[in-house]
């Protein structure tokens, strides 16, 4: 392996872009060697004048393309399996953004395919798990000085969502991050899953469930609610609190700016998820690359964790449509993921 991770990045929009950004200009260490996306003048604007950069329109011939050590997926849902795929036959390290597939049935085969491998070589971009105010919040439970966590209660909002956003996606595409982050704090499955709908803001599209309160039980008898509303209007804001025993533990509050003058005090709040996570997503990378430029164990979020949040995700849908708690049940874990 070259002094520098030669990188190819599939996908260059608004993430894969970023991520293009962030491989040239924060994280050292790498580079970006191929650049990959349909359309090609996405892949060159996002390429820019990078040297030794190869661009594509086929993500697999990216995954071949001289100088390539490791691949990030940043392409939409519908394309990850085929290049993971890619990269497990060619036992090429990869960091695959979230969702893992559209469906937890791909998931699924993506899990199995990677442990027919005999070791794990892909992270899902659970980023987090990489921001220091949940690693801090993490650390303070597993610390055991509270007690035992009793409840989270979480929220994530958005400005406003997308055209193609569906009542599903708030779901699947949203509340996936505090499926994983819910796993991943307290160390507990989700067992089973609740949505309930309140009265949907005039700032919804007609047709979109918003905002939805989404209710999990772990194996170990928290409950986690979760507040997801994407079109709040005013900006983009992830809270979590943790109920223990003995204390509690609040995050997100404090990640902007407080402005005082003669009108007042106010704070800004942040609108889009890469200035919100921006640290996050650079630590992610960064560790990313440090791990498979030593050439241990991948660690971080696996395909397996990919897969569990499909799973809880779906059985989320399912209790929108019907009102009723929808039981969470999962496959048998690979070895690789024990």
């Amino acid at each position: 392996m070259g002094e520098a991770l030669g990188v190819a990045v599939l996908g260059a929009g608004h993430m894969g872009a970023d991520h293009v950004r962030r491989l040239d200009r924060v994280v050292s260490g790498a580079r970006v060697a191929a650049v990959a996306d349909p359309d090609p003048d996405r892949a060159r604007a996002a390429a820019g004048d990078l040297p030794e950069c190869t661009l594509h329109t086929d993500p697999l011939a990216a995954l071949d393309a001289p100088g390539v050590e490791a691949v990030l997926i940043a392409s939409p849902a519908e394309a990850h399996e085929a290049a993971l795929l890619g990269c497990f036959a060619r036992g090429l390290p990869v960091l695959c953004e979230k969702p893992l597939a559209p469906d937890a049935r791909g998931a699924l085969r993506l899990a199995e395919a990677e442990a027919a491998t005999g070791g794990r070589l892909a992270r899902v971009g659970f980023m987090r798990r990489y921001d220091r105010e949940y690693q801090a919040l993490k650390d303070l439970l597993d610390s055991g000085k509270l007690g035992r966590p009793l409840m989270l209660h979480c929220t994530h909002r958005n400005v406003s969502s997308p055209p193609h956003f569906t009542s599903d996606m708030l779901i699947g595409s949203s509340v996936s991050h505090e499926i994983d982050a819910a796993r991943w704090l307290l160390g507990e499955e989700i067992d089973a899953v609740t949505v309930l709908r309140p009265r949907s803001t005039a700032h919804a599209p007609q047709g979109l469930t918003d905002p939805q309160f989404v209710v999990m039980e772990t194996s170990g008898g928290v409950l986690v609610d979760v507040e997801i509303y994407v079109n709040s209007g005013f900006g983009y804001q992830v809270r979590c609190e943790a109920v223990c025993e003995g204390g509690g533990a609040r995050i997100g509050e404090d990640h902007a700016m407080v402005v005082h003058s003669a009108a007042g005090a106010g704070q800004e709040i942040a609108q889009d998820y890469l200035t919100r996570f921006a640290e996050a997503y650079d630590t992610e990378v960064r560790d990313w690359v440090a791990a498979v430029r030593a050439g241990g164990p991948v660690g971080g979020p696996s395909v397996w964790d990919g897969y569990v949040a499909s799973v809880v995700a779906e059985a989320g849908i399912a209790s929108l449509h019907s009102g009723e708690r929808v039981p969470v049940r999962l496959a048998p874990r690979p070895g690789i993921y024990a």
